[in-house]
């Protein structure tokens, strides 16, 4: 692998968020909420990061959000989102959630199912504010078919390899790598579930396995524009 600019966010580094006293646990990569640190806004488009467990009965109420992409993973249990343009879906394991704000929209997000809910929740800042919101479920997204997001320059991959295995990253300017299961090697670090890498000018990076891995990869090719 050649030479790379990497930073490595372990699990333990995230600021820790949520209501455990309501049945949500979140930790967050970035600066969320009543956290803020100047130095760890955003990664590019990328704004957010917030790994979410929901006990039973548990979630968040209808709250707005404008010009803000949201796509969520769901990886363990169910995820039951409803919003105000209409759209009320039961999201599940191995499924991919997309919400285009778009000039501005509500929406609520629970764990009705019995079981725990485990998800990852990332935000990202279109390239273009304004418009109408949209919505859409891929259902057992495949890693065959990475999801572009238009609106953002961006692409999520989502990574399996089994122990002794390889993924090889994608080429761009920011590359952001989140863990949800296994072990990982990259150069001298090794990643467990909930780490995290970002990874400037990506160029022929290949991440190996030592234990089967379930990895979500973002390729970024351009900054938000503000204003």
């Amino acid at each position: 692998m050649t030479h790379v600019r990497r930073a490595v966010q372990r699990a333990g580094e995230r600021f820790p968020g949520g209501d455990p006293e309501a049945g949500i646990e979140t930790w967050h990569a970035f600066s969320f909420s009543g956290f803020y640190d100047p130095d760890n806004v955003r990664f590019g488009p990328l704004a957010a990061c917030n790994e979410e467990n929901l006990a039973a009965g548990a979630g968040f109420p209808p709250h707005p959000h404008r010009d803000v992409e949201i796509v969520t993973w769901v990886v363990e249990g169910e995820l039951t989102h409803e919003d105000s343009t209409g759209h009320a879906t039961v999201v599940r394991s191995g499924d991919l959630q997309r919400l285009s704000a778009g000039s501005g929209v509500r929406h609520s997000e629970r764990n009705e199912s019995p079981d725990p809910l485990r998800f990852v929740q990332m935000w990202l800042t279109p390239s273009d504010y304004g418009g109408e919101p949209s919505y859409e479920v891929v259902r057992a997204l495949s890693e065959d078919a990475p999801y572009a997001l238009a609106r953002a320059d961006a692409v999520l991959h989502v990574r399996r390899a089994g122990a002794g295995g390889t993924v090889v990253l994608p080429d761009a300017p920011w590359v952001y790598v989140h863990v949800v299961r296994g072990v990982v090697r990259m150069g001298s670090d090794t990643l467990s579930a909930g780490d995290a890498v970002r990874v400037l000018d990506a160029e022929g990076v290949e991440v190996g396995v030592q234990v089967a891995a379930e990895l979500l990869v973002w390729e970024m090719h351009a900054e938000p524009r503000f204003g």
